[in-house]
This record gives C-alpha cells, structure tokens and sequence, in this order.
C-alpha cells in the first residue's frame, strides 16, 4: 500500500517567511527615508543591488520551502527535472528581456512586453517541481503585493526613495500610469517570475545535499500540488 503523504499547510509554511519578508520591505523604507548607508539603502532605480532588500530572501526561502516540501513527501518526481526546467526558464527569461532591449523599441514598449514575456519563465519554472512553485507563487504575493502599495503611496509622496524611480529615459506620465508601469506590472510579473524561478532553481539545487525524498501517495496523481492546504 502507498505511503500516505501528510497535508502541508501552506499558510503555515510561508507565514514567518512572509513577515520576515515585510519586516525587511520596512527596513528598507525607513533606511532610505533617513538616507541611511546606500550600500545597504540604496536609493538609486531598481535598489542598486543594496544589501538590505528583499531579492535576497528569495533563494533562502527557496531552499527553506524545498527541505519543508520534501521532509514532508511532497519532494519533486524528479531532482534533474526540476533543476533543468529552473535552470531553462532563467534562461529563456534572460533571452527574452535581451531580444526586447535589443529591438530598441521605445521605452514604455519595452518594459510591458520584458514584464509580460515573464510569465512564460514563470510557467516553465513551476513546472519542474508544481508543489515548490505553488508555494512560490504564494509566498512571491505577499511578498509583493505589499510593495506594490508603497511604491504608490511613495509616488504620491515624492518621499525621494527608489520606490519611485523608473529606468533611465522613462517618460513624465501621470500617477496611475506610471505606477501600472514601474509599480504593478513589474512586481506582478517580473519579480513573481524571479521569485518562482530562483526560488525553485536554489531549492532544487538543495536537494542535492539532502537525503532522498520520501514516497508520495501516488506517483502517477494527476494533481501536482496534491497534500497541499491553504489552510492549517
């Protein structure tokens, strides 16, 4: 008989993760609101690669989402698949963003389309291991759902924070449109994308340093995501 494989609540899995990652969002915003070292509160567009910022939180809680899934049999049918298919949609996103700045379309063209080519990544990377990806997406919203809010709340503002900073040539526009530009479509497509791919390619690579994983109930379940709770 099949070993069972425990329900994993994914809301307790990604709940101190998730505060930990706004406790570090607000971090960032005083840093920069009281032109702290820009080493680590860079206000420069895009954060500069400061060191206080939340990208850096995604390979850690990759691998920490991957021990949880797989200590608990929710493991990948595959280490190499789900490896290959992190390490092919980093890839083709790489690819893809630099066809788009090599065609040197105008600046606006360019960010809508870098943002929604993302998606594609993001698909190919959830598919190497469907569990870790689910809990990436999840965990990726409430990581940036949050920003989202304070980039619009920091236009409106003008608090002077790199919140508010479009590219180089980014054009004068309204609030709305700007924010949709530099603010939504990037945090809900680009950065979910980053999360879900780094976050699966760092996990996957962990589990080579681990002990195998355990059985699922059903290796030929149609479900990728089976044994997964929303709720405790």
């Amino acid at each position: 008989m099949p070993e069972t494989v425990p329900t994993l609540s994914i809301r307790r899995l990604i709940v101190v993760p998730a505060i930990i990652t706004l406790a570090v969002t607000l971090l960032r915003l005083v840093g920069e609101l009281q032109h702290w070292s820009p080493r680590f509160f860079s206000r420069e567009a895009g954060g500069a690669g400061a060191i206080i910022g939340i990208v850096w939180l995604v390979p850690i809680f990759g691998i920490y989402f991957a021990t949880r899934l797989n200590k608990a049999g929710h493991g990948p049918t595959s280490r190499g698949r789900a490896i290959g298919f992190a390490l092919a949609a980093l890839v083709v996103e790489f690819v893809l963003i630099f066809a788009m700045f090599k065609l040197s379309m105008p600046i606006v063209a360019t960010i809508v389309l870098s943002n929604l080519v993302s998606f594609l990544s993001l698909w190919i990377g959830y598919r190497g291991w469907p569990e870790l990806g689910k809990v990436e997406v999840i965990y990726g919203l409430t990581a940036r759902i949050p920003v989202v809010i304070l980039m619009f709340v920091a236009m409106s503002a003008n608090w002077g924070t790199h919140y508010e900073l479009g590219p180089p040539g980014f054009p004068q526009m309204s609030l709305a449109s700007k924010w949709l530009l530099i603010g939504l479509l990037p945090q809900l497509s680009l950065w979910m994308a980053f999360t879900v791919v780094v976050g699966s390619l760092f996990g996957s690579l962990s589990l080579l340093f681990q002990k195998g994983r355990q059985v699922r109930e059903s290796v030929s379940d149609s479900s990728p995501a089976r044994g997964l709770g929303a709720h405790s």
